[in-house]
């Protein structure tokens, strides 16, 4: 990505263009809109860089001019989606944009558009945007224990998942913001199904199934075959959504900081309403590393190296830095075994 698109930007910059954005928005004309907030904010200098970059990629890509999308729409739209993010700590707009920016990285580097018609770009790259909106901080063993309203409503099943692709449509729905408004029935219909497949998909209860079936396909993989291509768009937005452990260290460790703090929010949660409670959610049981050393060795990995059968050039890129972070923190349990052992002669001597 060009740097000059993601341009330090001084904060009177940022006032003047967040101005045009929510202008542009025009919340008072969506005051119906139950998912939209009608604040009128200044957004941080970090989320108007997110936007500007997010909006970038839709050009790079060649959606905005392949499709006719309306320039200042996609504006509107990215907006939207920002307002339409809770401040979880991890589950946010940070969040959206990182597995955003993850699957344009994947496009570009694994030549997708050479092997994809732009259809699949653009529902790749739309499905990353929206597959978390709206998340309250919980999960769904969580909405489904607590017998939530999405619990209820979706009948205990994928409630997080089906709520995001309800809450991306009601805001397609929004002249102002539907970046779809030049496809015909028949292209929208495509683009709401693929869109919702591929969100469905991050529903990690579904983990097994989906990289069981792209398993038995890779070996024999047809880019023209339409469930093949469909099964490699699930396993990259799964890839995508919980890929923080490809970053850097430095990048990646305060993401697990902020997943554990959501988790420990979620069980005492469930600890004062008499629910169950998961073991790698709990406070007085869970590490950082004991959190991340079987995610990584066990789910990472495994699927990546998958996809690894498909595009090689991950493996540098990808593969080599979660092999790195499964074995930094087999180190940090060693060293937090040894201690635990030391306090412990300590304590019956």
């Amino acid at each position: 990505m060009k740097d000059a698109e993601c341009q330090s930007c001084t904060e009177a910059d940022v006032r003047v263009h967040t101005m045009f954005y929510r202008h542009l928005v025009k919340m008072t004309d969506m005051q119906n809109h139950i998912f939209c907030t009608a604040e009128d904010t200044i957004i941080s200098v970090l989320c108007f860089k997110m936007l500007s970059c997010l909006e970038h990629m839709y050009h790079d890509l060649g959606l905005v001019k392949d499709f006719n999308i309306n320039p200042i729409t996609l504006k509107r739209w990215l907006l939207c989606i920002h307002d339409n993010y809770r401040n979880n700590p991890f589950h946010n707009f940070r969040h959206c944009f990182c597995v955003t920016q993850m699957m344009y990285s994947m496009i570009c580097l694994c030549n997708l558009q050479e092997k994809f018609t732009q259809v699949d770009i653009l529902i790749l790259m739309t499905a990353a945007v929206c597959h978390d909106l709206d998340h309250p901080g919980y999960n769904n063993t969580y909405q489904i224990n607590a017998r939530t309203e999405l619990a209820v409503r979706y009948n205990d099943i994928s409630p997080l998942e089906n709520h995001h692709c309800a809450v991306a449509f009601q805001i397609f729905s929004q002249p102002d913001c539907n970046i779809f408004a030049n496809f015909d029935p028949e292209a929208f219909k495509q683009i709401r199904q693929g869109t919702i497949t591929l969100i469905l998909a991050t529903d990690m209860a579904r983990h097994g199934e989906i990289l069981d079936s792209f398993k038995q396909k890779v070996d024999n993989f047809d880019f023209t075959n339409e469930e093949h291509v469909t099964c490699l768009k699930m396993v990259l937005i799964k890839c995508c959504d919980i890929s923080n452990e490809v970053r850097p260290m430095e990048v990646a460790e305060p993401w697990v900081d902020c997943l554990l703090e959501e988790y420990f929010m979620q069980s005492d949660r469930e600890k004062a309403e008499g629910l169950p409670v998961a073991p790698f959610m709990d406070r007085e049981k869970v590490t950082k590393p004991t959190a991340q050393i079987g995610f990584i060795k066990f789910v990472l990995i495994p699927m990546f190296e998958s996809v690894m059968k498909l595009f090689p050039q991950i493996e540098e890129v990808m593969v080599q830095p979660l092999r790195e972070s499964r074995d930094r923190y087999e180190e940090l349990k060693q060293i937090d075994d040894a201690m635990n052992e030391v306090s412990g002669d300590h304590f019956f001597k």
